[in-house]
C-alpha cells in the first residue's frame, strides 16, 4: 500500500497524458463512443502503461502542477497532429465534391458532429475501417506509449520556441495536402476533361443545353472513375498511415529536445 501512495503522482501524470491524447486522436475521440467508455478505456490503458515503465517518485507540489499542464499539452498536440494528418481524406473528398457539383450539400459527420463533404465522408468511413483492419489503432496507442522515451515525466517544459517544430508542422501539413491532392487527382482530372468536352460541345452545338446534360454526366463519370481508382486511393491511405506514424514520432523527438 505504501508503494501505491509513493507512485500515485506518477500514475496521475500518465493518466493525464493518455486522457488528453484520447480527446483529439482519430477513432477514440469520436462522440459515438460514450464518454464513460472513453474515460474507462483511458484509465485501464494508463494503468497498463504505468506498470510497464520506469516510475519516478514525485511529490504533489507546484512543480507537479507544471508537469500536469505539460502532460496535457503533449497528449493534446500528438493527438491533434494525428487527427489533422488523417483529415487529408476529407480534404480529398472536398476536392472531388467541388468538381462533381456536390459541394452545395454537406452531411453531418456523426463522429465529430461537424459538417463534412459527401465524398469526403464516404472515403473517410472506409479509411477508418481500413485503419482498423491493419491495426492502425494499435499504432496510435504505441505512439503515446513510446512517447515517454522522448518526453519523460520529469521534463517540465516543452521547447515551443524552437523554429524546427514550426517548420516540421508546416512540412507535415504540406505532405497532408499533397496526399489529398493525389487521392483526388484521378476524379478531378477526369472531370476537368469532361468540362473541356462540354465546352467544345457548347460551342459546336449551341442548341444543346450543356447545363442540363453536364451535371448528371459529371456525376456518372465521377462514380465510374472512383470505382476504377479505389485501389489507388487506398494505397495512398496506407501511405497516409505511415506518414501519420512518422509525424507523431518526429514531433515527439522535437518536443523532447532530441
Amino acid at each position: 500500500m505504501t508503494e501505491v501512495y509513493t507512485y500515485f503522482p506518477a500514475f496521475l501524470l500518465v493518466l493525464v497524458r493518455v486522457t488528453s491524447f484520447f480527446v483529439t486522436m482519430p477513432l477514440f475521440s469520436y462522440r459515438t463512443l460514450p464518454a464513460s467508455h472513453r474515460v474507462g478505456l483511458a484509465f485501464f490503458i494508463s494503468w497498463i502503461m504505468f506498470l510497464s515503465m520506469e516510475k519516478p517518485i514525485l511529490q504533489i507540489d507546484g512543480y507537479f502542477i507544471m508537469l500536469i499542464f505539460k502532460e496535457a499539452m503533449v497528449g493534446l498536440m500528438v493527438g491533434l497532429v494525428a487527427y489533422v494528418i488523417f483529415a487529408a481524406i476529407q480534404i480529398a473528398g472536398g476536392f472531388i465534391d467541388f468538381q462533381m457539383g456536390f459541394a452545395i450539400a454537406n452531411v453531418i459527420d456523426p463522429q465529430t458532429g461537424a459538417q463534412s463533404p459527401l465524398m469526403g465522408q464516404y472515403l473517410y468511413t472506409f479509411a477508418l475501417l481500413f485503419l482498423l483492419s491493419i491495426n492502425g489503432h494499435h499504432l496510435l496507442l504505441d505512439g503515446i506509449f513510446y512517447s515517454y522515451e522522448f518526453i519523460p515525466m520529469e521534463q517540465a517544459t516543452l521547447p515551443f520556441g524552437d523554429e524546427n517544430i514550426v517548420e516540421f508542422i508546416l512540412q507535415a501539413f504540406g505532405a497532408m495536402f499533397i496526399i489529398a491532392f493525389q487521392m483526388s487527382m484521378p476524379v478531378v482530372g477526369a472531370l476537368f476533361l469532361v468540362d473541356i468536352a462540354l465546352g467544345i460541345v457548347a460551342r459546336t452545338v449551341p442548341q444543346l443545353n450543356v447545363f442540363v446534360v453536364g451535371l448528371p454526366l459529371k456525376i456518372g463519370v465521377s462514380f465510374v472513375i472512383m470505382f476504377i481508382a479505389m485501389t489507388m486511393i487506398f494505397m495512398l491511405v496506407g501511405v497516409l498511415v505511415d506518414q501519420l506514424a512518422l509525424t507523431m514520432r518526429g514531433l515527439l523527438e522535437l518536443l523532447g529536445g532530441s
